[in-house]
Order: structure tokens, then sequence, then C-alpha cells
């Protein structure tokens, strides 16, 4: 018969060491997001590009609109600079939000994503990490945009304060509206797919809206849908802000869209994240 295995004296020692060895405590929501968004701000590091789409395209969008539709709609690319930089910077950082259910949707292909389910820790904090570093790309967006804007001849009438504001309102509205594309990442199989419906949603929201153009000149059975479309609800607000105009109804309106965003499809996010196979 075998003889029943016997552990030398280093094994010993060493078993000793591990059991009286304290286990770490698990990371709070705070530090597990924020090393997930230090994850998110390497990835910006090691592949710069990626921030071709917030600092590129605010100045295509502001340069191509106002000088393309400035003398036609108001007669002067001054005017309607006044009118159009802040509704183009709602429609340019509310496109790029799509760009968080891609990184996710990447994620989950690669297989990341169900190491981080086994993880102990927080269980959104892989995502709440992810949408505080698109907050940082949305904050960089607006900031280049109102710069080319002061640069062209735009003033805001609210003064500091106003553009500070309107600027915080498009950070907030934006982390809501990220969360959809979120919920899509956890449905939709492809990149592509994700991007072809996100583009399907934002288009129409961002284009038939009063971004570009008050909706009194439009035809009366669209101006319903554009006075209620949250882009141009946003878009109001940011102007009113800005140019020292805005009522508490229009950010009333802007907080309602913004909550029913996010306590829809956040937690919608979580359940599919939790039960995704």
């Amino acid at each position: 018969m075998n003889k029943p295995y016997e552990q030398t004296q280093e094994e010993k020692e060493l078993l000793d060491v591990f059991s009286q060895t304290k286990r770490p405590n698990s990371p709070n929501p705070l530090s597990s997001s924020l090393t997930f968004g230090k994850r998110a701000l390497l990835r910006i590091k090691h592949i710069p590009e990626q921030l071709f789409d917030v600092t590129m395209f605010p100045i295509i969008f502001l340069l191509m609109f106002t000088y393309l539709f400035g003398g036609a709609i108001a007669g002067s690319t001054s005017e309607y600079l006044q009118f159009l930089l802040p509704g183009i910077l709602v429609m340019t950082v509310s496109q790029i939000t799509m760009y968080t259910g891609l990184d996710l949707n990447n994620d989950i292909k690669k297989g990341i994503f169900d190491r981080f389910r086994t993880l102990p820790i927080w269980l959104p904090s892989a995502l709440v990490g992810a949408l505080l570093v698109d907050v940082l790309r949305y904050s960089m967006a607006s900031s280049i945009m109102i710069g080319l804007g002061y640069i062209l001849g735009f003033r805001a009438e609210g003064g500091f304060i106003g553009v500070i504001l309107a600027v915080g309102i498009v950070l907030w509205f934006c982390f809501c509206l990220s969360w959809i594309w979120t919920t899509l990442a956890m449905i939709l199989r492809s990149e592509k797919s994700l991007m072809m419906v996100s583009m399907m949603v934002l288009f129409p929201l961002t284009f038939v809206s009063n971004v570009f153009v008050a909706p009194e000149t439009l035809p009366t059975w669209l101006q319903g849908f554009v006075e209620i479309n949250p882009i141009s609800l946003l878009a109001a607000a940011v102007r009113g802000l800005m140019h020292g105009s805005v009522t508490a109804e229009q950010l009333i309106y802007v907080f309602i869209a913004s909550a029913i965003i996010l306590l829809i499809f956040a937690p919608l996010t979580m359940y599919l994240y939790r039960n995704k196979k």
C-alpha cells in the first residue's frame, strides 16, 4: 500500500503563512470605477486617434454648417453663428455618445467582459468608469467648439457662468443618453449593427430638431415632433443659458427627459450585464 503523503517542514511553514494572511478588502465602488476609468484613459494614451471624434468633428461641423447655411438662413454668418453654436454643440456631443456602446461591444466580443463579471468588485464599476472618461471626452469637444466659436465671433450674452452651466447640462444629458448605447451593446452582436442602429436613432433626433432652424419656420405637422424632441429641449436650454434668456421650464424639461432615459436604460443595462450569456 502507498504511504500517506506527509508535508515537508517548508510546506507547513508556507501553509501557515497563507492561512494567517488576511485577505485584502474588496475595493469600494468609487475605487473600482476610477480603476476602470484609468483603463479607458490608458487605451486613449496608446491609441490617441480615438480622440479624432472629439477634436476634429466639432471643428468640421461648426465651420461647415456656419458658412454653408449662414448666408441662406440668416443672411449673415455672424448672426447665424449666435443661433447655431449652442445647437451644434448639442448635436456634436450627442452623436459621439455612441462610442460608449461601441467600446463595450468590443469588450464583449474579446471576452474581457466575462472576466470583469467574475471579479469581486461593484458590478457597475466597469460601465461607470468608462462613462466617466466619456464625460471628459465630451468636455474636450465642448471646449474646442466654444473656443472656435469665440474665434469666429460668437459671444455669449449669459457670460462665463452661462457658458459653464450650458456645458454642464450638456454633459449631464449626454451621460444619461450614453446608457441607451450600453443597453444596445448588450443586445446587438456586432459593432457595425450597433453603429447603424445608433445612427438611425441619432440622425433624426439631431437633424429634425431646432439645432439649425427655429421650429416656427417648419411645417406645422413637423413642429409637434420638434417641440418634444429631447435634443430640441436640450438645445433650447443651452441657448437660453448662453444668451441669458433661459427659463425654469426649459431646464425642467431637460432634467425630466434625462431622468426618464437614465431610469429606463441604466437598470436595463445592468440587468442585461448580469444575465448575459
